[in-house]
């Protein structure tokens, strides 16, 4: 454990109070630094400190990072060029150091502009309007219905139009299914699921999705159960239903005319196949009908 200046640790400082409490107890202070994981100056240097506080319930506070001195700060001058230029012209970071460097001469990084900018609250980080997503953890997997995982296929049918297949598998039974629709959104997301509970053996829990309009925060607040959302860019969080994703475009989808009633009606033979005689490699080769009677004999 090193004594980092700016670490955000809450419990920092009460391991540092119970550090000197040791040793103002007996210890001697490479004892305390071996016990602790520490070198013995920083025990020292954490005695010194508890010297001079007046009340250390609390533990020895963290202090901050921040230099006394900043040598190489930009000049407020210049920070007052970079906030003129951003609100004269409204334009990004990369045309106001082009502008500042070669049409007033003002030598300054790119990374700089970039830092005044946000510092001034005159970056957009990301659209008001939209909701963010709380990150939850993910669930222990035991049950059938513990998690699933959710998804959409795009499937080009000329070329400006479109139409979807909703997809969904189950990680501890490996039960799927699948629904086409010619458009998406947060009311045909509830749809679909309102489907797939109608079809399934077992309750849903919690669902995975990823961070598609269709899964929106209002899908979120409307579904009725505990919905998180993957990683951003990590398509392996959802590695079970984009591998079912391309089962059922191989076995299934491929070759079929773009139609949703077409797909429908043959992705209703082909998923109980899938669920009732397929076996799966992921559930010791038992199709996921068997792997949900395994889990539950009296169903």
């Amino acid at each position: 454990m090193e004594d980092m200046a700016y670490s955000k640790n809450p419990y920092l400082p009460r391991v540092r109070m119970s550090a000197v409490l040791l040793v103002r107890r007996g210890w001697s202070v490479r004892q305390t630094a071996r016990y602790i994981g520490v070198s013995p100056g920083t025990v020292s240097k954490w005695m010194r400190k508890a010297s001079l506080l007046t009340d250390g319930r609390d533990g020895i506070p963290t202090l901050s990072s921040r230099p006394y001195t900043t040598p190489n700060r930009i000049s407020p001058k210049v920070e007052k060029a970079v906030i003129k230029e951003r609100k004269r012209t409204n334009r990004c970071g990369q045309v106001i150091h082009h502008v500042l460097t070669t049409k007033y001469g003002i030598s300054v990084s790119l990374s700089t502009v970039h830092r005044v900018l946000d510092r001034n609250g005159l970056t957009k980080k990301y659209s008001p309007w939209k909701r963010r997503h709380v990150l939850l953890p993910r669930p222990d997997i035991v049950l059938p219905g513990d998690l699933l995982e959710l998804d959409t296929i795009h499937q080009m049918i000329k070329l400006s139009k479109r139409m979807y297949v909703y997809t969904m598998i189950d990680l501890a039974s490996r039960w799927a299914y699948a629904w086409a629709s010619e458009r998406i959104n947060v009311w045909r997301s509830l749809k679909f699921i309102e489907k797939s509970k109608k079809e399934s053996k077992f309750a849903f829990r919690a669902i995975q999705t990823d961070h598609g309009q269709e899964f929106s925060q209002h899908f979120t607040e409307r579904v009725g159960i505990i919905h998180r959302h993957s990683r951003v860019r990590k398509p392996n969080d959802n590695g079970h239903v984009e591998r079912f994703n391309r089962t059922l475009k191989e076995e299934c989808l491929d070759g079929l005319p773009k139609s949703i009633n077409i797909y429908n009606r043959t992705m209703e033979t082909y998923l109980n196949h899938y669920n009732t005689k397929r076996p799966h490699m992921g559930i010791n080769y038992l199709t996921p009908l068997e792997k949900i009677r395994e889990l539950f004999p009296r169903s």
